[in-house]
């Protein structure tokens, strides 16, 4: 049995809990190469996200998980970067993943440059302050992350009306697919989000 740490007054009780429920490696114990990207975020956003330590602990998915993310969340072209993480938002909160409604709502406030959005879409996204071509592109997200099953042409059709080429469709898809993978990973292994993302960009 596992001691319990000692508190103090300065130490949240979000502190004392564990971020996985599976065993977290220690970064001097981690492959150079995911060693290094973990030290480049740590000294890029002054913490570690805790997704970096909870994945590491199967290093060969942890390079998976992330090139595959890389590739679809940092393009340039199409899809704002804003817009890809209020897929993540709204689709992550219909899943019931607190961790990545969390951390991608601190990157959402970050991207459109606004303190509300991405609670108004963890919450509602119908009733955000979005365009209406942005609701179009959640309604879409929400159908495949909930029942892609049901993704039909008139889905499509709907997106062709708001001006979304093939390529972001694509995108909006893949995206909302990638994240309802992350979203079970996160709730299985109750994957805690770390203190400082309830602050970033409010």
């Amino acid at each position: 049995m596992k001691d319990t740490p000692i508190m103090n007054k300065q130490t949240p009780a979000s502190k004392m809990l564990p971020v996985s429920r599976f065993p977290v490696p220690k970064l001097k114990d981690l492959p150079a190469d995911i060693r290094e990207r973990i030290e480049t975020v740590q000294e890029k956003s002054g913490f570690i996200p805790n997704v970096f330590l909870v994945l590491a602990h199967r290093p060969e998915e942890f390079r998976a998980f992330m090139a595959y993310h890389d590739t679809l969340m940092d393009k340039s072209e199409g899809l704002t970067k804003a817009e890809r993480e209020m897929i993540v938002v709204a689709t992550s909160a219909a899943n019931q993943c607190q961790y990545c409604v969390i951390a991608h709502g601190a990157i959402l406030r970050i991207r459109a440059k606004n303190p509300l959005v991405a609670d108004q879409i963890a919450i509602n996204y119908r009733k955000a302050d979005i365009t209406p071509r942005q609701r179009a592109m959640l309604d879409f997200a929400m159908k495949v992350s909930l029942e892609a099953q049901t993704v039909g042409d008139d889905d499509f059709k709907a997106l062709k009306k708001q001006g979304f080429s093939d390529d972001e469709v694509w995108d909006i898809g893949a995206i909302a697919a990638f994240f309802a993978l992350s979203n079970r990973m996160a709730n299985l292994t109750a994957m805690r989000p770390n203190d400082e993302f309830y602050k970033i960009g409010r």
